[in-house]
């Protein structure tokens, strides 16, 4: 197969050698010990807390659960103020707490949401902000507490795309009541599925644990409507090798992303996301911003496509234009987002990726065939 031939996708899960998982997972056949808080579990969460500079952090199934529990956990009521360039299950979290989602538009540099555009959206429903860590570029989390603080508002955070991200050396998931972090196959660093909860009120903890496990307090004693979210021992043994080689996966993801800048930098209708100063960045995603260039985004996207190279509109559509929540939305004025929906492209990012790859993507853009 020719290099022309090969395809690429979007992303491609970071994983250990064969031989180190089967070696890590071989002590699971000798305890038969696979879910309930085993070692593997254990030995992960105490590693992420130390990876993430947390003091408070629990293992989740996914990042859904692990997002939708926090918020029941802390008993909001009322509506929850948040973005709608997200993935739908950060809307999906809160309406399935039966809060009622707010949206508030974003920033037009990197997507976060506009913190200049919170305020006017209190009221006295409002229990909570939910802002989104977009493609790992940090919201304004300072601006964001004083407000929080202001209006007694709790703050939880949809960090799904800013495992490992600092912010003046302090880890992302310190800000707020809690952050919220993806483990899923195509995120930075993955545990096959599954996510965590870091928090700031150690009391949580204990009601985090019995909601995890269907509300369960006792052997005949279930106190609270809990579901399934557990994290099982192959996950977290996933988790504990991916561990291991994330710093290096981090720094080829870094090399790429600087190749991509280097050959879209400067190009009429491209327009690239700066880094911000004082960000520790985790090298996430890479979106484009296609906005008075030769092509549309939609035309790009084909393009690539007919090449077998599969970029993503993400996110496309606004979570508000879903049909599950289109009538329902329908009057909500977005333009700084909808613009985002109609213009970014994700382009293929993962620490496998060639930087001959890179620049075949890069050639095929810039010239338009």
């Amino acid at each position: 197969m020719t290099p022309e031939e090969k395809e690429i996708l979007v992303t491609r899960a970071s994983m250990p050698s064969y031989e180190e998982f089967i070696e890590e997972i071989k002590p699971i056949w000798e305890t038969a010990w696979m879910t309930n808080m085993g070692e593997f579990h254990d030995k992960l969460k105490d590693e992420l807390k130390d990876y993430l500079n947390v003091q408070n952090l629990l293992l989740f199934v996914n990042g859904h659960m692990a997002l939708e529990m926090a918020l029941q956990a802390m008993n909001l009521t009322g509506e929850v103020i948040t973005t709608p360039f997200s993935f739908a299950s950060t809307t999906h979290a809160i309406i399935r707490n039966n809060l009622t989602p707010v949206f508030c538009d974003i920033r037009e540099d990197d997507y976060t949401i506009d913190v200049d555009k919170i305020e006017s959206l209190i009221t006295d429903k409002t229990s909570a902000i939910l802002p989104v860590h977009v493609y790992g570029n940090v919201c304004d989390v300072e601006k964001i507490q004083q407000i929080a603080k202001k209006h007694n508002l709790k703050v939880i955070y949809d960090a799904a795309h800013a495992f490992g991200v600092e912010v003046n050396g302090k880890g992302i998931g310190t800000y707020g009541d809690a952050s919220m972090f993806s483990f899923h196959a195509t995120k930075v660093f993955n545990t096959i599925e599954g996510g965590a909860i870091a928090f700031h009120d150690p009391s949580l903890e204990v009601l985090l644990n019995y909601l995890k496990n269907f509300g369960i307090t006792g052997k005949e004693s279930v106190e609270y409507i809990g579901g399934n979210a557990k994290m099982n021992e192959f996950q977290a043994a996933m988790g504990i090798c991916n561990l291991r080689h994330v710093g290096d996966n981090i720094e080829l993801r870094r090399q790429i992303t600087e190749r991509y800048r280097e050959r879209l930098s400067g190009i009429s209708g491209i327009r690239l996301i700066p880094p911000k100063e004082g960000i520790k960045q985790n090298y996430a995603y890479f979106p484009v911003v296609f906005d008075g260039f030769s092509q549309t985004r939609d035309e790009v996207y084909e393009l690539l496509a007919s090449h077998r190279i599969f970029a993503r509109k993400y996110f496309y559509p606004l979570i508000t234009d879903f049909e599950c929540y289109r009538e329902r939305f329908a009057d909500v004025c977005l333009p700084v987002a909808k613009k985002a929906a109609n213009n970014v492209l994700t382009l293929p990012l993962y620490a496998q990726l060639s930087l001959e790859e890179v620049d075949r993507i890069c050639d095929i853009i810039i010239s338009g065939k």
